[in-house]
């Protein structure tokens, strides 16, 4: 691996979110005003992804006070705390720069019908303390009073967790 390639695998973070074009999302961004720290949400529609590795960015969109406000995110940004999924959005391109044009209820997706809302994250890279553990430990039991969610995502990750180490053990052997 080259120098540039280290450097940027050490800024990724460990887990992002699955976002898709088309959903509504709370993003929750920190702000640093003198020497006081906060958290603001902004709420609104995904209306495109692109770059890759650290550079990839999501732009979200929303109507404020009858005024269109777009911000364009750092997926891999230290100041993105969280992303939260409200709703799940049909969108059949991959940049929904027509709803620029629109207003009122039409500068909104329709909604996937029956489809669940679960903020799923994808994992990037794994911890070394994570690798070093036995596969036994993988399959904990989750506590009933977790929200489905969590527990979605804690299985996903144990999942991707237990693929990962077959791979390499076939790959050792």
């Amino acid at each position: 691996m080259d120098i540039i390639k280290s450097i940027e695998h050490e800024q990724l973070k460990n887990t992002i979110p699955d976002l898709k074009v088309g959903n509504t999302v709370r993003v929750h961004v920190k702000i640093k005003e003198g020497n006081k720290e906060r958290i603001q949400v902004f709420e609104g529609i995904i209306i495109k992804k692109q770059g890759g590795g650290v550079n990839e960015t999501f732009t979200v969109r929303k109507i404020s006070y009858g005024v269109g406000v777009e911000k364009t995110f750092l997926i891999h940004s230290p100041l993105v705390e969280k992303v939260e999924l409200v709703r799940v959005g049909k969108a059949r391109r991959a940049k929904l720069y027509y709803l620029r044009e629109r207003t009122g209820k039409a500068s909104k997706t329709k909604e996937m019908v029956g489809a669940r809302i679960e903020n799923k994250e994808i994992t990037i890279k794994e911890d070394l303390s994570e690798a070093q553990e036995p596969a036994q430990t993988v399959n904990k039991e989750v506590a009933p009073e977790a929200p489905v969610a969590e527990v979605a995502t804690e299985t996903a990750e144990k999942t991707a967790e237990v693929v990962e180490k077959e791979s390499k053990a076939k790959k050792a052997e």
